[in-house]
């Protein structure tokens, strides 16, 4: 088959390209880097079954070109991280909504069918546990621009199950629960690979609030082995799956692995979410899936334990920088043609 991955270029995305060109198919892959890195696909580049294109999903010449020569699409382009949501709700909302949307559009245009990457943010401050995919939401109030994040992905979910009941479009939407693996970078506040990165630097491992947070960390091999099951799967469109592991972790013990496993002397310090993010900020105490509903269908769970997968994001981050620090790090012939699709026959509009 071939598939359509946007924002490809990303963490997610680019293990997810791996993989469906490892399964012998096609991919293409659209991002604007504007959170993606041209290094995660730039291995890829060669290879006679992949092809990209430098460019934002909101260019509807070129996402409709996409999409009529794709078999399946993958939707993971979205604004993301904590930090980056905090201070630019404007782009967050603007980004996930409106790209959700030109996504399905195109994707209906040619019955083309479409999975969405949403999150376990949706569930907002729900305290049942763990978080089952028909459970009630509740979030905190318009004021803290904290939730907006949360209520894009809402409306994005809720636009893609209208695609699917009024218009027959195959849509299935998987929630991810805080996906962590190489190449995810610390720029946006994720707090594995800003852990690993302190500790390998020598510096303050800086954790949030009082540290008994608890969260639980799948690797990205596993998520993308769910998201390509969920896609090839008849009876998943239409419905909404948890895709994350159960294996429930503090925020504070999280780093003390971190630092057995990198041999840091790096002190642990203890920093208030006022002075971390913004006053009056409100995170999830726990945050845990139920993830019967995926083993239902596909027999599908977590295979790899978090200290593998630290082990694994220390090694990368041991020989890779931390991210793009200004546009002059793209290679030469990606700033010769920025805006252009690499491929005859599409130029940005």
């Amino acid at each position: 088959m071939h598939f359509l991955i946007t924002g490809g270029a990303g963490f997610i995305g680019s293990h997810l390209a791996e993989h469906l060109l490892t399964e012998g198919h096609q991919v293409t892959v659209i991002d604007d880097l504007s959170t993606g890195r041209w290094e995660n696909i730039a291995h890829l580049r060669g290879h006679p079954r992949f092809r990209f294109a430098i460019d934002t999903i909101l260019n509807e010449i070129v996402l409709d070109r996409l999409a009529s020569e794709c078999d399946a699409i993958f939707h993971l382009a979205a604004a993301v991280g904590v930090d980056l949501i905090v201070r630019r709700p404007t782009y967050t909302i603007e980004t996930n909504v409106a790209g959700t949307e030109a996504v399905l559009r195109v994707a209906a245009r040619y019955r083309v069918p479409v999975l969405i990457t949403s999150t376990s943010e949706v569930y907002g401050k729900g305290a049942r546990v763990p978080f089952s995919e028909d459970d009630d939401v509740v979030l905190g109030p318009t004021c803290r621009s904290r939730w907006s994040y949360a209520a894009s992905k809402m409306v994005d979910e809720f636009l893609g199950l209208a695609y699917h009941r009024e218009r027959g479009l195959p849509v299935v939407i998987a929630r991810l629960f805080n996906t962590v693996g190489p190449r995810q970078t610390g720029r946006y506040g994720m707090v594995v690979p800003r852990f690993v990165g302190q500790a390998l630097r020598g510096e303050p491992i800086t954790v949030y609030g009082d540290g008994q947070q608890s969260r639980c960390f799948c690797d990205v091999a596993d998520v993308v082995r769910a998201l390509a099951g969920l896609m090839g799967h008849p009876e998943a469109a239409g419905r909404v799956f948890n895709v994350g592991s159960t294996d429930e972790v503090t925020i504070e013990e999280l780093a003390r692995r971190v630092k057995r496993i990198t041999e840091s002397r790096s002190p642990i310090v203890y920093v208030p979410y006022d002075e971390a993010y913004a006053p009056g900020f409100e995170d999830m105490r726990r945050r845990v899936p139920d993830i019967s509903r995926i083993q239902a269908l596909l027999g599908w769970q977590p295979t790899i334990p978090l200290d593998e997968t630290l082990v694994r994001v220390r090694d990368w981050l041991a020989r890779e920088s931390e991210g793009y620090e200004s546009f002059s790090s793209f290679p030469s012939w990606v700033k010769r043609t920025q805006g252009v699709c690499h491929w005859p026959g599409l130029r940005r509009a």
